[in-house]
Order: structure tokens, then C-alpha cells, then sequence
């Protein structure tokens, strides 16, 4: 029912990239492979309600719409889920009391406090009653929550213990000026710390994700830590194959 969020029980790694509210780029990229677009509405103008059609644009397409929210906020965050997301990212998440609010606001009652709007989103299937669509957004809604600080680090266990949360997204570059060493992503000191989030996550059967791979940095080496998830820039990619395919005309 939720394709990222299957393959993350299943141990295996998916791969996402960003997207905004341009109804064609999401519909394109949806189509290109990718197990999710990530909708960023912390760090970009975007707001979660203005989503909706770009998200429609993904409907029978393979990736998943994952919306990152401004806050640990229950409006922004239903707000998301109004507009068809099907996994939520909140930040600065940096103890565990945090991460049952997030868990909360995401689900319906009895499981939490979600308030209703109506069916929203594309589950890929007709309800026989309300209540089945909603036990299926509690139980298929993927939940991020984001790891940028000593003090969330310090918490992974209580965060990570929390039920309902899927995947512990670390935050590389706040992350990295947390660890005073800003930007530095190479350092051994910054490494070291990712080691102790993917066991930490790990204690407690939660995937271990990258917002993105650090520039110049091999993902395979990322993955090889033991992290399932994480995005990657499309532009690159678009570039390389437009060139491979003009270079193969005769002109």
C-alpha cells in the first residue's frame, strides 16, 4: 500500500529526490525511477496546502510523495497529509516526548489525534467503510522525524523507541555544525557519529536515512554504513542524459 515504506521492513534502500509545486517536474520525475519525491516546505517558500496538485500529478506514477513540514506543528502537518503526502519528515526532532507528538498528529484516533478532513491522498484502493480508510493511513503513513543535534543524539534510544516512527533522518549539514565541524562532512569526528545513529537506529528496528548525500561523496559508501534512505539531485542526472542522447545524433 505504501511502497517505501514496504521496502524499508524489507531491509532494502530507496532512493528519493526533491520536487516542489510544479505539477510537471513532479509529475516527470515521479515516473523516473525514483522511490519518492521529497517536498521541502522548511527550507523553501512552498507551504504544505499549495502540494495538493503536484501531488495529484504523481498518482499511478512509482514514487511516493514525502513531504517535509516547517515544524513540529499538528497543522502543517495535516496540512501535508491533507494534500495527499503519504510519508511526513518533521525536524528537529530531539527527544522522544517530541517524536509521540509527531507520531500523534500523524494518526487517527484511537492511534492519535489527527483531525479529519476528509479522504485524502491515494491509497490505491475503495474503502467498504471510513473507518478501513483510516486504519490504512494510520498504519501506511511513513514518519520521518529528522536527527540535527547533540541533544537529539543523545535521546536516540527514547526517540527510536517511540512506536510508529519508521525512519530517523539525519540532517547533514546541521548535524554537522552541531558536531563543530561545519560542513566538514568527511571527518572522522563527523563519521564517527553516524556510526552511533545507524546502530542506535538500528536497536530499535528504525531505518537510518540522509537527508542527502553530502556533495562529492559516494552514496554507496553511505550505504555500506547501513543507511536505507536518502535523496539524490535530479538536475545531474537529467544533464548526463540529455547530453548522452544528444551526443548520439549525427549533426
Amino acid at each position: 500500500m505504501n511502497t517505501v515504506k514496504d521496502a524499508l521492513k524489507a531491509g532494502k534502500v530507496v532512493v528519493g529526490t526533491g520536487a516542489g509545486p510544479d505539477v510537471s517536474t513532479a509529475t516527470l520525475l515521479a515516473g523516473g525511477g525514483f522511490d519518492f519525491l521529497l517536498f521541502d516546505t522548511q527550507h523553501s517558500t512552498a507551504m504544505p496546502k499549495e502540494l495538493g496538485p503536484a501531488i495529484a500529478g504523481m498518482k499511478g506514477k512509482k514514487a511516493s510523495p514525502v513531504v517535509r513540514v516547517g515544524d513540529n506543528r499538528p497543522d502543517l502537518i495535516v496540512n501535508a497529509m491533507d494534500a495527499g503526502a503519504r510519508g511526513i519528515i518533521v525536524p528537529m526532532v530531539n527527544t522522544g516526548e517530541e517524536a509521540e507528538r509527531v507520531v500523534h498528529d500523524v494518526k487517527y484516533y484511537p492511534d492519535g489525534g489527527r483531525s479529519n478532513a476528509g479522504q485524502a491522498g491515494d491509497w490505491g484502493k475503495e474503502f467498504a467503510n471510513y473507518r478501513d480508510y483510516m486504519d490504512t493511513a494510520n498504519n501506511e503513513m511513513l514518519i520521518v522525524v529528522m536527527l540535527e543535534t547533540n541533544v537529539s543524539l543523545a535521546n536516540i534510544d527514547e526517540i527510536c523507541s517511540v512506536p510508529g516512527i519508521d525512519v530517523l533522518l539525519i540532517g547533514p549539514s546541521d548535524f554537522s555544525i552541531e558536531l563543530d565541524v561545519p560542513l566538514d562532512y568527511s571527518s572522522k569526528k563527523y563519521q564517527d557519529a553516524l556510526e552511533k545513529v545507524v546502530a542506535g537506529a538500528q536497536r530499535h528496528g528504525v531505518a537510518p536515512g540522509m537527508y542527502f548525500i553530502p556533495p562529492g561523496l559516494d552514496a554507496n559508501h553511505y550505504v555500506d554504513l547501513g543507511f536505507k534512505f536518502f535523496t539524490v539531485p535530479w538536475a545531474p542526472m537529467a544533464t548526463a542524459g540529455m547530453e548522452n542522447a544528444l551526443a548520439a545524433i549525427k549533426r
